[in-house]
């Protein structure tokens, strides 16, 4: 069992009795004071197993001081466990000892904290600016730096819509949000612009409806009407009149879904087609060859009249065929006169004269 499974519940024995630690979100986070930095760092390397450097970086945390965050990992048994170490540096006294010396991948991180916030890490190698220009001053990811770019452009609430254009229109108070100065008090118009306009002051009117100054009614002028929210304004009628006014609704005609509503009109008639043309063959196709329709299989299966035509065969003299009925040929079964007739074979069943 790796030591790392007994935390947080043992961080004051393992990392000291000032420790302070907890488990969340799959990181383990243990708060060591200043003097207990470097010993922390070891202590996480050689009994932890974290012997992966990931990061190093500080908050700017006001009226605290600058919490310097490291982040290691350990990578045993195929098994990912990190740890978060972090101490607290006043303002005032923004120093730490250098971690180079048990991580050496901290290097750099300790300088771009130098550069970003400050802090002074003793014993480093090279504690030199990373990323900014030489003649930068100051450090951009304090809280109290003066960011210069809203000095030399201001604020985009600064202003209304179209003030920038009409030099006379009256301007809308002056919004500074957090780090951004006065420009008359810092950069390159310090000095030389007037004084921000003072607000005007309030009104009595604006006054006594905040509470501040009573209103006094002139002389002669009637009592004024008190009324509650309830009770509603003075030109509105009392819900007794108006109650008396209302004129009984009809009843609601009740309606179903596939009527709709009463506001929807019927459905307009489907447009009638326009007449079309004899003259014009292709509006009348007709086939080449017409054929007689075919019965269905159930008439094709008691009747052998429904059967397809075959080739005449001469009838027997001793057998006269069976007379027709009046569904005979001329019934409605019958082939159009265009086809030539076929003489039915015999059937020595007698024709009862309906249909077959």
């Amino acid at each position: 069992m790796n030591l790392y499974d007994s935390l947080p519940d043992a961080a004051a024995t393992v990392f000291g009795a000032e420790a302070v630690a907890e488990f969340s979100y799959d990181v383990l986070t243990v708060d060591v004071p200043v003097g207990s930095w470097i010993s922390a760092l070891e202590i996480a390397r050689d009994k932890l197993g974290c012997t992966y450097f990931d990061w190093l970086s500080a908050v700017d945390e006001p009226g605290t001081g600058f919490r310097i965050c490291a982040h290691v990992v350990s990578l045993e048994n195929h098994r990912v466990r990190r740890l978060l170490l972090r101490t607290t540096v006043p303002h005032s006294a923004a120093s730490l000892p250098s971690a180079v010396a048990v991580y050496a991948g901290a290097e750099w991180h300790e300088r771009e904290t130098f550069e970003m916030f400050g802090v002074t890490f003793t014993d480093h190698p090279n504690l030199v600016p990373l990323l900014l220009p030489e003649n930068f001053e100051g450090h951009p990811l304090r809280k109290d730096f003066v960011l210069a770019a809203r000095v030399a452009k201001a604020w985009p609430g600064a202003k209304e819509p179209g003030e920038a254009h009409d030099p006379d229109a009256p301007k809308r108070r002056q919004m500074l949000p957090p780090g951004v100065p006065d420009p008359n008090d810092w950069g390159p118009m310090k000095g030389q612009l007037p004084p921000a306009p003072a607000r005007p002051a309030r009104t009595p009117r604006a006054a006594g409806a905040a509470g501040a100054v009573a209103r006094t009614p002139r002389e002669g002028a009637p009592v004024r009407r008190t009324r509650s929210v309830t009770e509603g304004s003075a030109t509105q009628a009392p819900a007794e009149a108006a109650t008396e006014e209302a004129a009984p609704r009809p009843p609601r005609r009740t309606r179903s879904v596939s009527e709709g509503s009463a506001s929807q009109s019927p459905p307009a008639e489907a447009p009638k087609p326009a007449p079309r043309s004899s003259d014009a063959p292709w509006h009348d196709p007709k086939p080449a060859f017409e054929e007689p329709p075919t019965p269905p299989e159930a008439d094709r299966q008691t009747s052998p009249e429904a059967e397809p035509a075959e080739p005449a065969e001469p009838a027997e003299p001793a057998e006269p065929p069976a007379p027709a009925g009046p569904a005979g040929p001329a019934g409605p079964d019958a082939a159009p006169e265009s086809e030539p007739r076929t003489t039915p074979k015999t059937d020595p069943t007698p024709d009862n004269g309906g249909d077959a």
